[in-house]
């Protein structure tokens, strides 16, 4: 597993030494010197490609070239030739095959984020390697009950995982609800960050920014900057939401607008939730629906402070973020105007979520997410700064928890560090059982949670239907690609027994 190449540097990168002298992405781009994007648009939705009697076949040919970004010519990273690529809908029970074609100069492979789908063979596996030139046949079986909700793909090669998101490879994937909720219109709302020179190709990225985790200095929606939404009053529309940045929190606000969330990631509520505000960390999801009210809205993003640097370098903070001011960064505009709309029917009640607070628990576990200066981990020498978990850098030679097929385990996330981590764990989601010491009331399942630093989040995770490795790790991506990740491998029971023990995964995992 290796990250992007030299050439793949030089080809995207035209801006390595400005990156270096400013040491933030947001200084790299202006209106005066940089790249003159173009607002103020009607947003577009990427190409639906939908299955049909149980199937799905898709080609996605990942390649770096000329894509319209921010409507302008820019060259990077696309799957198809789009930034985002295609949106997968997807049912219930269907059987999808992708077609990967790697025209990138470096390896490559893909992930379906979300998806309770196998990780072995050719289905979620993030250990294939598709080499530059060549192409892999993924093919995934969702189970009969897989929950309705929004997910997303994207490249998950150790190393390069950040380089690749942010250069272009994301795409959204909609599986659909047994029974629709009536809406007037449904979107697809895939937001991302990106740092373009002058010359319209990706900025290069210093290493205090991949320290902090890497904010581009334009925050795009479906690969536009600041489109225009158009609705009449009255009307109700579903957003899908995907924060696909790097690295990059997302407070979502829409004031003047009547918002409900129907669930996050793969969670549903039973029904839907009155909100004001949606905080997403890089990679989660919301499922929206906003009732329209006339008049013009913004949707914007606010800051959030996810922590800094300061205290691991010596009082320099070097965040390497571009910082938005108090009112926050335009998203998109919506405009609602013309003669009110019927009032759309009722909103069907969700089964009840599953509840693992009073099943019984098979093993309980700890993993200590932590970054620091001059640490000894896999090799990491002196003055260089370390991402760990329970102490050791990621190796995908290492099987670093082992969990019995159709165990119920208690997870304790605990954040050493003085920055915040989104905790992402593929193919089984986590139910929240208790945040900064206070225990959770409601079932609340996501598949990335958001550890603030210097504290913990407990969990609990079925690990259901399927064996096989994948991994765990944290999912602002350049702390992924510095190793702060972990390989996970389910197997079957090898006895009729099963203990509880307290444990950290680098202390020997649980038979």
């Amino acid at each position: 597993m290796r990250p992007l190449s030299r050439r793949s540097a030089l080809m995207l990168g035209g801006a390595g030494a400005a990156a270096a002298a400013t040491g933030a992405a947001g200084l790299l781009w202006d209106q005066g010197m940089g790249f003159q994007a173009a607002g103020g648009l009607d947003l577009s939705e990427p190409q639906a490609l939908r299955s049909a009697d149980g199937r799905l076949q898709v080609k996605l040919s990942a390649a770096a070239g000329r894509v319209s970004i921010a409507g302008r010519d820019a060259t990077a990273l696309s799957y198809n030739g789009s930034v985002p690529g295609p949106t997968l809908f997807l049912q219930p029970g269907d059987r999808v095959n992708v077609t990967l074609e790697n025209g990138l100069a470096d390896p490559t492979n893909l992930h379906v984020h979300g998806l309770h789908v196998s990780p072995q063979g050719t289905s979620d596996n993030v250990l294939v390697s598709v080499e530059p030139g060549t192409s892999f046949n993924y093919e995934y079986r969702l189970p009969a009950n897989h929950p309705p909700g929004v997910y997303w793909y994207h490249p998950h090669h150790h190393g390069s995982v950040a380089d690749t998101i942010f250069g272009g490879l994301y795409g959204a994937i909609i599986v659909q609800d047994s029974q629709p909720v009536p809406v007037t219109r449904e979107r697809v709302l895939v937001i991302s960050d990106i740092s373009l020179t002058g010359g319209g190709s990706i900025a290069a990225v210093s290493a205090m920014e991949k320290m902090m985790g890497r904010e581009g200095a334009l925050v795009l929606v479906n690969g536009q900057l600041t489109p225009v939404l158009a609705a009449r009053p009255g009307e109700r529309e579903r957003w899908r939401v995907i924060n696909a940045c790097t690295s990059r929190y997302q407070k979502l606000r829409l004031d003047g607008q009547d918002l409900q969330l129907l669930g996050l990631d793969s969670g549903r509520y039973q029904s839907p939730r009155d909100v004001e505000e949606v905080v997403l960390a890089p990679g989660n999801r919301a499922d929206l629906l906003v009732t329209t009210a006339a008049g013009t809205a913004i949707l914007r993003t606010l800051p959030v402070d996810r922590g800094s640097m300061g205290s691991v370098m010596g009082g320099n903070n070097g965040s390497g973020q571009s910082r938005p001011g108090p009112d926050g960064t335009i998203l998109a505009t919506l405009s609602v105007t013309g003669s009110p709309a019927a009032a759309p029917g009722p909103v069907p009640a969700q089964q009840p979520p599953r509840d693992l607070r009073s099943a019984p628990v098979t093993a309980r576990r700890e993993l200590v997410f932590a970054m620091g200066m001059g640490m000894n981990g896999g090799g990491m020498g002196s003055g260089m700064m370390s991402f760990t978990i329970n102490g050791r850098p990621f190796d995908p030679a290492r099987v670093d928890t082992t969990v019995p097929a159709g165990a119920v385990e208690e997870w304790t996330l605990r954040n050493t560090s003085p920055m915040d981590h989104p905790v992402h764990l593929h193919v089984w989601p986590m139910q929240i059982i208790e945040q900064a010491g206070r225990p959770v009331d409601s079932p609340v399942w996501q598949d990335v949670v958001n550890v603030p630093a210097r504290s913990s989040v407990r969990v609990r995770i079925a690990f259901d239907d399927f064996t096989g490795k994948t991994v765990y790790h944290c999912h602002i991506l350049d702390h992924e690609d510095s190793g702060m990740m972990g390989l996970i491998e389910v197997r079957w029971r090898s006895g009729p027994t099963v203990l509880c023990m307290n444990e950290k995964t680098d202390e020997g995992a649980q038979q």
